[in-house]
């Protein structure tokens, strides 16, 4: 439901981005996400209707809040990157890129959480990093260069920071018996929306605003309200899985980053984008790499 939900965040991200500024987009799309989480917090702050349910968001105080802080600082990065990048980009282009990051949460695991590759998850690694020099072949029949446009290079440094958010996500997460944080889901979810609503506020009144009328205006869509919503909806699916017992982060992410299934046909679809055929080809390198990564990872 994730993987469904966040493949329509993508292709209405899109939609909104169209002869669009990005940064005041990025902070109403941040608004309406704290927006959809603000009433869960005051419910469970100062009555008992939620105590027990899956909305109920926990308390905690800098010790806890500190680690959501950064988790927005590493979130809002990659928004902000992947936001410019998407804008100038095919959607997909960006897809494919995008959905390399499983490949990346597992290396980030074998580093990090000291994990080893067998050698089904071998072969699935190999054939996302062939898919990703295979569309890059298919980004040049439409004049993207990718060792030269900076586009490219804010997609890929998004999806870098995308995957360290997840292996971030699965610290959060995993009980302290187990060497993790232990943290509420709901808390995570809500306050991260939070803070990114206020350091967008900063960067919108500080680097936009000044020279909005010089710069591309800001148009309102009915899509930015959609992206909210779908992030914010996937999120909340994402965020309950990673929080059930033994949730292998390698294994949600693969499955979140089918997303671009649904996104490579809102880009083949709606936005009649060019080349499909050699990029549905890309596509399915990248899911077959999938598929072997979650034989490896049984």
């Amino acid at each position: 439901m994730s993987a469904v939900l966040l493949g329509c965040y993508d292709s209405f991200k899109k939609e909104a981005l169209k002869d669009n500024a990005v940064i005041p987009v990025l902070f109403l799309n941040t608004l309406f996400s704290s927006l959809i989480f603000l009433p869960f917090i005051i419910l469970s702050s100062t009555t008992t209707a939620l105590d027990g349910t899956f909305l109920h968001v926990g308390s905690g105080g800098w010790n806890v809040h500190r680690y959501v802080v950064l988790k927005a600082l590493i979130v809002l990065s990659s928004w902000v990157l992947g936001y410019f990048g998407m804008k100038h980009l095919p959607l997909t282009i960006v897809g494919p890129i995008n959905a390399t990051r499983p490949v990346m949460v597992l290396i980030g695991a074998l580093l990090v959480f000291g994990e080893r590759l067998n050698l089904w998850q071998w072969v699935g690694v190999m054939l996302a990093v062939a898919s990703f020099f295979m569309l890059s072949r298919s980004g040049k029949k439409e004049g993207i260069d990718f060792k030269h446009d900076h586009w490219i290079y804010m997609i890929v440094c998004a999806a870098v920071l995308g995957a360290v958010s997840g292996l971030y996500d699965k610290y959060l997460m995993t009980p302290v018996s187990e060497g993790g944080l232990g943290l509420d889901r709901m808390l995570v979810q809500s306050w991260y929306n939070i803070y990114q609503c206020l350091m967008m506020l900063t960067m919108l009144l500080l680097l936009w605003w000044p020279k909005h009328k010089e710069t591309t205006p800001l148009h309102w869509t009915w899509s930015i309200i959609g992206v909210s919503i779908f992030l914010s909806t996937a999120d909340f699916m994402y965020f309950y899985s990673l929080s059930l017992p033994s949730a292998m982060i390698s294994i949600v992410s693969m499955v979140r980053r089918g997303s671009v299934v649904v996104s490579f046909l809102f880009g083949a679809l709606l936005f009649h984008e060019k080349n499909l055929k050699a990029k549905a080809l890309d596509l399915m390198l990248v899911l077959l790499g999938m598929v072997f990564l979650y034989i490896g990872s049984k």
